[in-house]
């Protein structure tokens, strides 16, 4: 293992041990929330377009489910392990219990390239997959949603290969859908509305006004594209962005818009008029007032975090902070907005998304994005309370509220039978 990088598991496992020590749980609760409730590993064969069988493994990890279905998302990715499975399926319990929504954590994944597969080759993955985990999967059950290199179309196609097996449309088992098939309103910019919202109330506790930020933002796909133009609504110059061909650097600011153009016309950044490129790791260590890593984990380790000039860092990826750069970080003054508070915006509306399509009652965009602003600025506020009252930064703040809430759940449910 590289210095400096973290299995995220073992992140997840220490996290919850400090949160479970502090919060004085028993032997036997730590035990359980340790854990995962249910791991299933599938290999299957895809039949790809030259006519040659390949075989794929898949993985569906729910976590914990006292607090209602588990919900996570399914990631494309030659990354994909059990191990990071097992991670986000628990920083999704932590996540959906710090904003209050009745649900469990749960994540899967596909290890696979998408980027050299063909549309026929994802269609024909994503329904074998779908069949594979429909044993877990369900409305009422475990209800997955887009995640990186996945998107509305790969949920359609789970979705209706659900309804298939089932005989009648059942949209309520996937969130992320395109709004034709039971989408939501507003669910593409969620998770991006909600890193829009904790960064301004953020902003505020540090009387730092946006007008006057400069905000650097590592990541370009639906996350970090969209953080980038709502942050750059709220007033904050934008200097760099990176995606997967490396980093664009302005310090007088980059235009977004033109940005999000530049990048669906060319597939990436590289090259965008007025910019100098850098590498991903000098995006990182940009001067800066806000950093927003919104690509992946393990991003800001102790290799880099002593370089890290940033006042806020935003965590809209899942585990962009090692522990060890997050100690050096603190020890700096930095403050950090947590992943489970920071990114659940996405998570939020998945939820608004699921009790629309059992209701099959609709609600407006306005009425969606309200609703959504009302939970994540009372979600920050909660979180700076109870980090101020323990004498703690904003992540354990958070944990102590989550960990809590899903303990008291275990706890009044009891241990079956």
């Amino acid at each position: 293992m590289v210095v400096g990088i973290m299995n995220p598991y073992e992140m997840a496992i220490a996290q919850f041990d400090e949160a479970a020590e502090r919060l004085g749980l028993s032997q036997a609760m730590r035990a359980i929330l340790r854990k995962s409730k249910r791991e299933l590993i599938v290999n299957f064969p895809v039949r790809m377009d030259s006519g040659e069988v390949q075989m794929f493994t898949g993985y569906r990890v729910q976590h914990n489910i006292n607090r209602g279905p588990a919900k996570g998302g399914i990631r494309f990715s030659s990354e994909v392990s059990l191990d990071e499975m097992r991670a986000l399926a628990m920083w999704m319990t932590w996540k959906c219990a710090v904003v209050g929504i009745p649900f469990g954590g749960a994540k899967g994944g596909v290890v696979c390239d998408p980027h050299t597969m063909s549309r026929n080759e994802l269609e024909r993955l994503s329904r074998r997959y779908a069949t594979e985990i429909s044993i877990l999967i369900g409305p009422n059950s475990d209800i997955p949603a887009p995640d990186m290199n996945t998107n509305p179309q790969v949920m359609s196609w789970m979705m209706d290969t659900y309804s298939m097996h089932m005989g009648y449309s059942v949209p309520a088992v996937i969130t992320g859908k395109p709004l034709a098939i039971g989408g939501s309103e507003g669910r593409l910019e969620a998770t991006a509305r909600g890193v829009q919202v904790v960064t301004r109330e953020a902003l505020k506790d540090l009387n730092m006004s946006p007008e006057r930020c400069a905000v650097v933002i590592q990541g370009f796909g639906n996350v970090g594209s969209i953080s980038a133009r709502l942050l750059s609504e709220l007033g904050c110059k934008i200097v760099g962005l990176s995606d997967i061909a490396g980093g664009v650097y302005n310090l007088n600011g980059i235009d977004v818009m033109t940005a999000l153009r530049y990048s669906r016309e060319h597939g990436n950044l590289h090259g965008l008029p007025n910019t100098e490129h850098i590498t991903n790791a000098e995006l990182l260590e940009l001067p800066c007032d806000v950093l927003v890593p919104a690509a992946l984990e393990n991003q800001i380790t102790a290799r880099n975090a002593g370089r890290i000039q940033a006042r806020l860092l935003i965590e809209a990826a899942n585990g962009p902070t090692t522990p060890d750069a997050e100690a050096i970080l603190y020890a700096r003054g930095v403050t950090i907005v947590p992943d489970i508070l920071a990114n659940a915006g996405g998570v939020t509306v998945s939820y608004f998304e699921w009790v629309q399509d059992l209701q099959r009652f609709f609600w407006e965009e306005d009425e969606i994005n309200r609703r959504l602003e009302l939970i994540m600025s009372r979600s920050y506020r909660a979180v700076r309370q109870k980090a101020e009252e323990q004498q703690t930064n904003l992540r354990m703040g958070a944990y102590l509220l989550a960990v809590a809430r899903v303990a008291e759940a275990t706890e009044i449910r009891g241990v079956y039978p």
